[in-house]
């Protein structure tokens, strides 16, 4: 058994081609990711990957729309999304494939 630290991640990401890692693979990447209200990431679309977000609490909007605790969004290969954070908040993030370098600014 071995243990790991998420606060050691890079931004949540513990598993993906990446380092630090808590294992390296190129098939998945997976993340949890705290925010503070007022966060907001730059619209992006991935190419290859899909990505699904949890909402394991607080309040988010994507594209406009607000979720919360419970939703799972899927943003399909091609389509833009645009994140922002109405209240503090933790997501968990899987990208399927987990495809190095396949963030494109929209």
């Amino acid at each position: 058994m071995k243990r790991r630290r998420l606060s050691t991640m890079k931004r949540g990401w513990f598993i993906g081609d990446f380092k630090p890692t808590a294992h390296r693979t190129r098939e998945v990447e997976v993340a949890v990711k705290h925010y503070r209200a007022g966060d907001a990431e730059a619209a992006h679309r991935h190419k290859i990957a899909r990505e699904f977000t949890v909402v394991v609490s607080g309040t988010v909007s994507m594209n406009g729309r607000k979720f919360g605790p419970g939703d799972i969004i899927v943003i399909e290969p091609g389509e833009v999304t645009r994140f922002r954070v109405l209240t503090d908040a933790v997501t968990a993030v899987v990208k399927i494939p987990g495809a190095p370098n396949d963030k494109f600014p929209a």
